[in-house]
C-alpha cells in the first residue's frame, strides 16, 4: 500500500485531502470517488481494492477492522466535534505514526485521539 493513500470517510470534511496533500498526496474523500451515500461495506471494498486506508470517526469501520483485518487499514479518529483545522493539525502532528502504521503489514487499526 502506498504510504500516502488515505480515504476520508463522509463524516470528515471533503477539504481534508487538499489540506493534507503535502503529507498524504494521493488521498481522496469518499465524495470525490463516487462513494457519497454508499454503505460501509462498499467503501470498505473500494478502499481494499484501490489500496486506500480509511480515515474515519465511525466506530463501524473500527469494528470491521477488528473483525476482518486489513486490507484496508483503518485510522480511527476519536476526536468528538472538532474543526477541520484541528483535524489537519492532529494528522500533521501524527504524520510519522500514520506513515509507520501504513508501512507495517502486521497492523490493521490505528487509533488517534484528540488531546
Amino acid at each position: 500500500m502506498a504510504s500516502s493513500c488515505l480515504l476520508f470517510d463522509e463524516n470528515l470534511s471533503p477539504r481534508l485531502p487538499t489540506a493534507l496533500k503535502p503529507l498524504f498526496e494521493a488521498s481522496q474523500h469518499v465524495r470525490d470517488v463516487g462513494l457519497k451515500g454508499k454503505t460501509d461495506q462498499e467503501i470498505w471494498r473500494f478502499a481494499a481494492d484501490q489500496g486506500f486506508a480509511i480515515v474515519t470517526k465511525d466506530d463501524d469501520f473500527r469494528g470491521m477492522s477488528l473483525l476482518y483485518g486489513a486490507p484496508p487499514k483503518v485510522i480511527w479518529l476519536i476526536i468528538g466535534n472538532t474543526s477541520t483545522a484541528e483535524i489537519v493539525a492532529l494528522l500533521t502532528a501524527s504524520a510519522k505514526a500514520v506513515q509507520a502504521f501504513l508501512a507495517d503489514p502486521s497492523t490493521a487499526l490505528l487509533t488517534i485521539r484528540k488531546g
